[in-house]
């Protein structure tokens, strides 16, 4: 697929398990357990990332604060946001910065889905009338 995916949870087995699945289904992904360390990935990065996958809720920089930064670092970088806690007025919130969201916990099925999602719009963005 060469498809490489930045993914941001501070939750190690939760990462873990998803870097599983991702990495199973044939993607490459690199793990940060924080906001910080996702940017700094991002900004040290060799080859650009297809598509972000961050928790909300993390310590030092969480994936609300992590958002905004990442659009103005990579602008066209699709994101998927997942939050367990508070997660609907959290989730809204993301899906505000163009963030396909999903819910904790969610099976394979569900993560596949948003993958596929977030990905279709990194093919066809949408573009503003003139």
């Amino acid at each position: 697929m060469d498809h490489l995916i930045l993914l941001a949870d501070d939750n190690e087995k939760l990462r873990r398990s998803v870097a599983d699945i991702l990495q199973d289904e044939g993607y490459s992904v690199v793990e940060a357990a924080t906001g910080k360390q996702a940017l700094a990935r991002v900004k040290s990065a060799r080859q650009q990332f297809d598509l972000l996958i961050t928790d909300l809720s993390m310590p030092e920089m969480d994936g609300l604060q992590l958002l905004p930064e990442m659009k103005r670092t990579e602008p066209g970088l699709p994101v998927i946001a997942m939050s367990g806690s508070f997660s609907g007025r959290l989730l809204r919130f993301a899906a505000t910065f163009g963030a396909v969201t999903i819910e904790k916990p969610f099976k394979r099925a569900a993560l596949m889905k948003a993958v596929e999602s977030a990905l279709a719009k990194m093919a066809n963005p949408v573009r503003s009338e003139l």
